[in-house]
């Protein structure tokens, strides 16, 4: 049999001056949307794009207060679906008005204008002039009022383009109102969910800004006291080992306590931002404090045993901000590391030595968390023979090809961005791996087999992890077993059926990673995987099919496709056939529900019900919220 040459030509459609194409800045937006907002979706996920738009609108107004101008924003989203923001800064400059909103690079936050002067905005977020740009883009309709000095333009757009523009005197208070309303060809069917949005993203903006007041449709939020107010969030009812330290200055403002457990736990921002992946600023402040503490301290202190138990904020101005991924979340500068180290070490020496009673806890919690630490080091010698063997190869892991912790030393923004989005999914048996394994992108996607349930980590200590071989197996391949800085992969998804069974093994895992690795559950990498519960689909026209996620979903296919149709049930992964699977993991269209958790007190109390040994108020409860159902 002749084998084909690979090196004959083969024939192409011609290529010709025609296939160029020029787009202007909107146009390019909305070919290539997830380039400039990530996801799309339909208002079901926090991340989803409106809110990435809604965001966008607000940070500008935020940037107004930075400067001094202007202490309040109202903010709408009526039952249309029209957003409205308004600001009482100085209003965007009249004449520029259509061009901030439609031209990309176009805006007054670049770091140096005609003159050489320094840029007014030098500590903002959005520093690319393209967030207002893809809100217009994005929308079905658009508007943006300026008001200053007395009079107001007004520029009106749909789809993108231009159809009003107009300046009139006004009487009213100057600053920038924006209207949009997301376009459902981008969003389809999508709808504003507003616990998306209240309490904790209109919270996290009083938080970091204090003497700035939202309203949002009439609900007011707003900050004295900064950080404090933030770290008190956090806590809860949790039970602190002193007092709060507090310092605030223009460059950098931050808050922490030592609680009894021996999780250490921080929220960093750089801007307004949130950098759940930390970054330089995050670890000039912890060497900060442990600087600060070795100063005062009899005897040298451990880094960890300083660490542990820790809940803090930190929160950093700087200009020219540089992140090493488009997702923001983790500060790359390494000019502020020295001064930041400076300030947090004087600042808390500062207290300590004004307040030695706190010096003094601060120490004792240290000292027992050095003896803690032996302790897990001790169990950690005995498994010595087990990492050897851990090291070499991972059993059952089907990795990836970039990992997170590789993002640093990737010179491709393109290999960067492919580094944050690697993921590892927790797979419910080889049966789930297997269909994981068939349709992942084998250079972001990575799988790990579970076997039956986990151990319940409920009440245990660290050491517990080196007797457990799987979940040793899980800490190594994360690259956690010391701390989050060479975290592998930027996603940690669970993926289980939706029957019983797989209900308590994400419990099981969810309850694995806040009882002994809280801070990679607070830093928001853990996620739970969607998947449809039915498929809808016409028997005689299989191409006509639709997965339903909700019984809501399944009744609406029905209705679509007509009382005839076929309705599968799933109840585990391993049913959905490997042709029908690649959707439900592809980037774009997989859904993701993300762990969260508002403050540390619920989640002692949440675990304690859930999986302590309180056998018989949990089973009174689940008695009493027993629902009849047919079958």
């Amino acid at each position: 049999m002749t084998q084909p040459n690979l090196f004959d030509q083969q024939p192409v459609r011609a290529y010709t001056d025609a296939d160029i194409r020029t787009l202007n800045s909107l146009e390019h937006i909305q070919a290539r949307p997830g380039m400039y907002i990530g996801r799309l979706g339909d208002g079901s996920h926090p991340d989803d794009g409106i809110y990435v738009l809604l965001k966008e609108v607000i940070d500008n107004s935020i940037d107004e207060f930075i400067v001094g101008s202007g202490r309040q924003i109202d903010i709408n989203i009526d039952d249309t679906g029209m957003a409205t923001v308004r600001d009482y800064g100085r209003g965007i400059p009249l004449d520029s008005v259509i061009a901030c909103v439609s031209k990309i690079n176009t805006g007054g936050k670049f770091t140096t204008g005609e003159d050489g002067k320094p840029s007014p905005f030098a500590c903002s977020i959005g520093l690319n002039g393209v967030g207002l740009k893809a809100v217009n883009a994005l929308s079905t309709d658009f508007t943006v009022i300026s008001r200053r000095d007395g009079q107001s333009m007004t520029a009106v757009f749909q789809d993108g383009v231009l159809v009003k523009k107009q300046k009139v005197k006004c009487k009213e208070p100057s600053g920038t109102e924006i209207q949009f309303r997301p376009s459902t060809k981008y969003f389809p069917g999508y709808h504003w969910d507003v616990k998306h949005i209240l309490p904790r993203k209109m919270s996290n903006y009083a938080w970091l800004n204090t003497g700035l007041a939202l309203v949002f449709n009439g609900t007011r939020f707003s900050s004295r006291r900064g950080l404090l107010d933030l770290l008190d969030n956090k806590l809860g009812e949790e039970t602190t080992l002193y007092s709060p330290l507090h310092y605030r200055s223009d460059f950098i403002e931050f808050a922490f306590t030592h609680t009894a457990s021996f999780d250490e736990s921080y929220y960093s921002f750089v801007n307004g931002q949130y950098t759940n992946d930390g970054g330089t600023h995050l670890s000039a402040f912890k060497e900060g404090v442990l600087k600060a503490l070795n100063e005062i301290s009899p005897k040298k202190l451990e880094a960890a045993d300083v660490r542990s138990g820790i809940v803090g904020v930190v929160a950093v101005k700087i200009a020219n901000p540089m992140f090493e991924s488009q997702t923001k979340n983790k500060l790359g500068n390494t000019d502020v590391k020295t001064p930041i180290v400076e300030e947090v070490s004087k600042a808390i020496l500062e207290v300590l030595y004004k307040n030695p009673e706190i010096k003094q806890r601060i120490l004792d919690k240290a000292e027992q968390n050095a003896q803690v630490r032996s302790k897990v080091a001790a169990v950690r010698k005995d498994a010595k023979e087990q990492a050897k063997k851990v090291i070499l190869r991972i059993p059952k892991l089907r990795d990836c090809k970039f990992h997170l912790s590789d993002v640093e030393n990737k010179r491709k923004p393109e290999d960067q961005a492919k580094c944050a989005e690697s993921i590892l999914f927790l797979a419910e048996g080889d049966s789930a791996a297997s269909n994981l394994i068939h349709n992942r992108n084998p250079e972001t996607q990575a799988v790990f087999p579970l076997r039956g349930k986990p151990l319940n980590c409920y009440g245990k200590g660290k050491e517990t992890i080196y007797k457990n071989e799987e979940l040793y197996f899980i800490v190594q391949a994360l690259g956690i077993e010391n701390d989050l800085d060479n975290l592998r992969y930027s996603k940690i998804v669970i993926a289980s059926d939706a029957d019983v069974d797989g209900f308590h093994i994400r419990l099981l895992v969810i309850t694995f990673f806040l009882r002994l690795f809280q801070p990679l559950v607070l830093s928001n990498h853990l996620f739970i995987l969607e998947t449809p519960l039915y498929r809808v689909r016409n028997p005689k026209d299989k191409k006509k099919t639709i997965y339903a996620f909700t019984d809501d979903e399944r009744d609406a296919a029905i209705q679509k496709l007509g009382k005839s149709c076929e309705v599968t049930r799933f109840k585990g992964l391993g049913e959905i056939s490997p042709d029908e699977f690649k959707p439900f993991i592809a980037e774009d269209t997989m859904r993701l529900l993300p762990v969260t958790v508002d403050n540390l007190h619920d989640v002692d109390n949440i675990l304690r019900f859930y999986m302590g040994a309180n056998t018989p108020n949990r089973r009174d409860y689940i008695m009493k919220n027993l629902l009849d159902v047919e079958i």
